[in-house]
């Protein structure tokens, strides 16, 4: 019975000690990440593509007892994301929405992400109406990755560094903890909490790839920040083209020179003025992103041409941000 005990005692130990090392969570060594360089590109740019995409929000575990969680809610659409800019260590997806209003096809200009090599810093948001630059820790930048998320008129949402690495056999990038403002979904309810506490996952399957968040409510309490609600977010992207993808490239084809135009300027604030300060509101996001979008259809449409809009671009953005 002893030795019985002492087979069993031995096989268990031997047991959690394998599986403690299999659900050890390390950070991924520098040599490691830096090994992994082209298959880090090969995993961003195969984000590009059509999709049918899938959204799926979910309020959870509440922090604040006063608070009640929202029901679940799942949205989706279709949308093209095509890569316009790669100069090796940088790399720019840009998404389009393609929805059909009244029997026509309409393409909305989405989020944009770019992706940066062992970036020495980071755009990121720091509080209401505020993005500074933040440094990257010397020793977590070789072999890593910035994702900095931009809004539909370009103007900065959230940026944040990581790295890729595989866990179970499933290969994703995972950000650090970052801030972000609030999206429009809960912004227009004037809810308790005005910002986000996220980590930010991004990773590839056949079908596709999924964008997973963990979002931390955060509000004002007593004088200080504190957790509010959580949230889990789960958007798929569905490797899909039975919809009017050409709309959307377009839409592209037309007012791409517009837009770089565009990003260069927030590109220009951002170094000159130490970061961005720009005013938001709940239904529009920036105060100037609507007449920001309303260039690029006009643009289009030929009711303007694409210098014009440019300069009264560059003006728009120039007087409604701020020096930080």
């Amino acid at each position: 019975m002893n030795r019985f005990k002492t087979i069993i005692g031995g096989s268990l130990l031997a047991l959690a000690c394998a599986a403690s090392s299999a659900l050890a969570h390390p950070p991924i060594a520098a040599e490691q990440a830096a090994a992994s360089f082209e298959q880090d590109r090969a995993d961003i740019l195969a984000m590009a593509g059509n999709y049918k995409v899938r959204f799926d929000m979910q309020e959870s575990t509440r922090w604040d007892p006063g608070y009640t969680p929202l029901d679940r809610k799942i949205s989706g659409g279709n949308e093209v994301v095509r890569v316009i800019e790669d100069t090796g260590r940088k790399i720019v997806l840009q998404h389009l929405l393609v929805v059909t209003h009244e029997g026509k096809d309409m393409v909305i200009k989405h989020w944009r992400q770019d992706w940066e090599y062992e970036p020495a810093r980071v755009l990121v948001y720091s509080d209401r109406n505020t993005w500074k630059w933040e440094e990257v820790p010397e020793k977590m930048r070789t072999g890593r990755w910035s994702q900095t998320v931009w809004q539909v008129d370009d103007s900065p949402r959230y940026g944040g560094w990581g790295q890729f690495e595989t866990q179970g056999g499933v290969r994703r990038w995972r950000s650090n903890w970052t801030w972000r403002p609030l999206a429009r979904r809960d912004a227009v309810r004037k809810p308790v909490y005005d910002r986000y506490l996220s980590i930010n996952r991004h990773q590839n399957g056949p079908e596709g790839w999924i964008h997973w968040q963990d979002n931390t409510k955060m509000g004002p309490k007593d004088g200080k920040l504190g957790p509010i609600v959580q949230e889990y977010v789960l958007n798929t992207y569905t490797k899909f083209d039975g919809y009017n993808v050409k709309a959307a490239d377009d839409y592209w084809s037309a007012t791409k020179d517009y837009w770089a135009a565009v990003r260069a300027e927030w590109d220009r604030i951002a170094a000159e003025k130490g970061g961005i300060g720009l005013q938001e509101e709940a239904e529009t996001g920036t105060v100037i992103s609507a007449r920001l979008m309303q260039f690029a259809d006009d643009i289009q449409a030929g009711r303007t041409s694409t210098a014009k809009a440019i300069g009264e671009a560059r003006k728009l953005i120039s007087d409604n941000t701020r020096r930080l």
